[in-house]
């Protein structure tokens, strides 16, 4: 499986995320994944809106955390809206949001073997068989689902991560890595680790997918589309790791600051404090040429592009741009 996704945010009423997930898939997305943030709708029930407003695209959180919900309890809500959805179940996992989890006075810690140890357990339950786990960031008491999804433990586990560990285990134990870049250099250094991990991946695991989840802000008016970026490129400073902050030039303390303002609900101080470097470095963000060539970048080095919030400033609008814009980075259609 090659995503060519998209990644929908409940910030907006479930009948309106719905409508741009049919929108999405007509326009050729094969992949809908729903962002999952505490403060925005809950993802699964927007999930479920989207399985009856779609036919064939695979659909699933992106991603989901073990803190949150309990990992059985997320093993079984994707094994429902797989069976809701005639086996269109894709599940994203990985250690969150570090700005909002903090509001839920929630600590990342361990966050590779809780994301590695939930896909254990989702496999097992998906599977029919009952599981414990004394030990470890999951536990679990004979643990088991009433029912099967129907797609099995075939559902397609992607890890969303960026740092150097999470990428190697995703590349091991995973079906993908939804790898949080869109920058081509990110990306390079992310394919580095995925091959690294390749090396120590079961034969019968099958293929790997390396998929960039990059945000994406396209409008016909490129500096609409830069600021409509603000928001989610604020987000991914604040939690992006310092080296990655290096590469691209982008001061510490300012995107420390970022994540505190987050964190204390100052989002309009948040988003002003994003600059011009940041959203080179964390958005595609600009016309359909300009996104293009960003995402043809992208895929230099990635199997598959998950193009991400904030979409842009008309969403409507910027998922046909987007997908034009696709088309052009894979040589399908002139931008």
């Amino acid at each position: 499986m090659t995503v060519r996704g998209i990644e929908l945010t409940p910030e907006h009423p479930v009948e309106r995320v719905a409508d741009l997930a049919g929108r999405a898939e007509a326009a050729g997305f094969d992949t809908l994944f729903a962002s999952s943030h505490y403060n925005n709708r809950d993802p699964m029930i927007a999930l479920a809106r989207i399985a009856g407003r779609t036919e064939t695209a695979r659909l699933g959180p992106g991603v989901a955390n073990p803190y949150g919900v309990h990992p059985v309890r997320l093993a079984s809500a994707v094994a429902t809206l797989d069976e809701l959805s005639g086996g269109r179940a894709v599940f994203g996992i990985g250690p969150g949001d570090p700005s909002t989890l903090r509001n839920l006075g929630i600590d990342r810690e361990r966050g590779l073997s809780a994301t590695l140890a939930t896909v254990e357990t989702a496999r097992a339950l998906w599977r029919g068989e009952r599981v414990t786990r004394e030990e470890g960031p999951v536990e679990a008491v004979d643990a088991g689902l009433n029912y099967e999804p129907p797609s099995g433990d075939a559902i397609p586990a992607y890890v969303g991560g960026e740092g150097p560990h999470m990428c190697r285990m995703a590349a091991k134990h995973a079906d993908g890595l939804l790898f949080n870049g869109s920058h081509p250099e990110d990306l390079a250094w992310a394919r580095e680790q995925v091959e690294r991990g390749r090396e120590a991946r079961p034969d019968d695991r099958g293929p790997f997918d390396l998929a960039a989840y990059a945000s994406v802000s396209v409008a016909e008016d490129a500096d609409a589309a830069r600021e409509a970026a603000r928001p989610p490129v604020a987000f991914i400073a604040a939690g992006t790791a310092p080296p990655v902050l290096d590469r691209h030039g982008i001061d510490r303390d300012r995107a420390a600051s970022i994540g505190d303002a987050i964190s204390g609900g100052e989002f309009s101080a948040a988003f002003e404090g994003v600059t011009p470097a940041m959203i080179d470095a964390f958005c595609a963000a600009g016309t359909v040429e300009t996104v293009a060539d960003r995402l043809a970048g992208l895929l230099e080095h990635a199997d598959g592009v998950v193009v991400g919030s904030p979409l842009g400033p008309d969403p409507e609008r910027s998922i046909d741009l987007a997908a034009r814009a696709l088309d052009a980075a894979e040589g399908t259609e002139s931008a």
